[in-house]
């Protein structure tokens, strides 16, 4: 090759460098001005939000430092996060310190003024929840009732007749309908008419002997703290929402507590009883996974003991009243709860410990008869001491109380009238029988 030739191909080359890089600066002038032009009418740039960055920050920590503690969750000013939202995955670190961190605390009524002023409002309270809770139950048989004997009838055969067929198809039990109607019959007896007001006076007194408490007033300060509750009932009936709510009642006393999670069995039981514990703001003990259910309670008693608790509330694993294998683990639970109190007590003391201070017995109102039917087995294999009776709000069955005071003698201590951590009302038989019996005319007009 000539030497014109080559110079002919340098010149070239050159060339073409020259114009392969004016062209990689236009295009990169072009990517600049539709930057511009985006950021111009307000499309915000992907940056990270401050919680993605906070979270990223936690991972890092936690990558670092593994035994490090967790994150302050102190609240914080909230914070405008103008990042799109694009998905993406909470780091693990993040959703760990979300379940530890601290649920709002319920206690209602703790700034009061003072005791007797609680009390009484308590009272005032406890009376208009009742009233709200049987509210179904008036528009169920007792509007029925008042239909009946509302304006002076005549007294007739078919007037009784009527009267006895409503309080032998409500949910009250047929002992006690039996009580309500011969109650009544007297009434009857007294005039050509039936005067509506000694009718209800005379259902109103019947109901009351039915309902009196026999059991007098539970002591929770025995000689020898803490308190141990332990709570039974078969699956469904509202266990351990019962013991959350029992929690907050005894925190608002002035107690300290700690709730057992003794049931092992049932997926997310432990779960939900320290989300309780959690919102109201007391101690919980829990076991291993699977662990088995008499440990866990011992130990739960124990440290109760140990650690100065006033009560310790002691959940149980659902049972079927009719399987005599669950019936019998429920024996050895009770066992277990004779040996952690009896442990470290004067010799005296612990020959006279046979089980748990108390054993209350949950009941779901909702099913009426069938409530007393399992309260009923429950006995037949297991000693309690006393009743707690769940969703009376929720059911026009509100009257299987009457059914199952008449059939068990065992006092009624608790009643459920709300989903509320404050809608667990300790039982107060005039009360209960004034709201069955109250608003009778509105209650008429409700059912129509």
């Amino acid at each position: 090759m000539g030497p014109e030739l080559a110079v002919v191909l340098v010149v070239a080359i050159v060339v073409i460098a020259i114009v392969g890089v004016a062209w990689l600066r236009g295009r990169a002038r072009d990517d600049a001005a539709s930057t511009r032009d985006r950021d111009a009418v307000g499309t915000p740039p992907v940056v990270p939000s401050p919680a993605v960055s906070r979270a990223r920050d936690d991972d890092a920590a936690s990558a670092r430092d593994p035994d490090a503690a967790p994150a302050s969750t102190s609240p914080r000013a909230p914070v405008a996060d103008t990042a799109p939202k694009l998905p993406r995955t909470v780091p693990t670190a993040a959703r760990d310190e979300a379940a530890r961190a601290p649920l709002p605390v319920e206690r209602p009524g703790l700034d009061r003024p003072s005791v007797e002023q609680r009390r009484h409002g308590d009272r005032e309270d406890d009376r208009e929840r009742i009233r709200r809770g049987l509210e179904k139950t008036r528009g169920g048989f007792v509007a029925k009732l008042a239909r009946l004997v509302l304006g002076k009838p005549k007294v007739t055969t078919a007037l009784r007749d009527q009267i006895e067929e409503v309080l032998f198809t409500a949910d009250i039990g047929t002992g006690v309908a039996q009580k309500l109607m011969d109650r009544v019959g007297e009434v009857l007896d007294r005039s050509d008419t039936a005067d509506a007001q000694a009718v209800w006076r005379a259902l109103e007194q019947a109901a009351l002997e039915v309902v009196k408490d026999p059991g007098g007033a539970v002591g929770f300060t025995p000689e020898h703290a803490p308190y141990v509750l332990l709570m039974i009932g078969v699956n469904g009936v509202g266990k351990t929402t019962t013991l959350g709510k029992l929690a907050a009642a005894h925190l608002r006393e002035g107690r300290k507590v700690l709730l057992v999670a003794g049931d092992t069995f049932r997926a997310g039981a432990v779960d939900q009883l320290d989300v309780w514990a959690r919102r109201v703001g007391c101690d919980i003990h829990t076991g291993d996974e699977r662990a088995d259910p008499s440990s866990v309670v011992y130990d739960g008693i124990r440290r109760g003991r140990r650690e100065g608790h006033d009560v310790v509330l002691c959940d149980t694993a659902g049972r079927l009243h009719t399987r005599k294998e669950l019936m019998d683990e429920l024996g050895k639970v009770r066992r277990a709860v004779a040996k952690a109190i009896a442990q470290d007590l004067p010799p005296t003391a612990r020959d006279a410990v046979a089980g748990p201070h108390d054993t209350f017995l949950v009941l779901d109102a909702t099913i009426g008869q069938n409530a007393l039917a399992q309260a009923k087995l429950f006995k037949e294999t297991t000693d309690f001491t006393g009743l707690v009776v769940t969703k009376l709000d929720g059911t026009a069955k509100g009257g299987v109380v009457l059914g199952v005071c008449d059939e068990l003698q065992v006092p009624i201590r608790y009643v459920g009238v709300g989903e509320g951590v404050d809608d667990l009302r300790p039982f107060d038989p005039e009360d209960y029988v004034a709201a069955l019996f109250a608003d009778r005319d509105r209650a008429v007009g409700a059912d129509d």
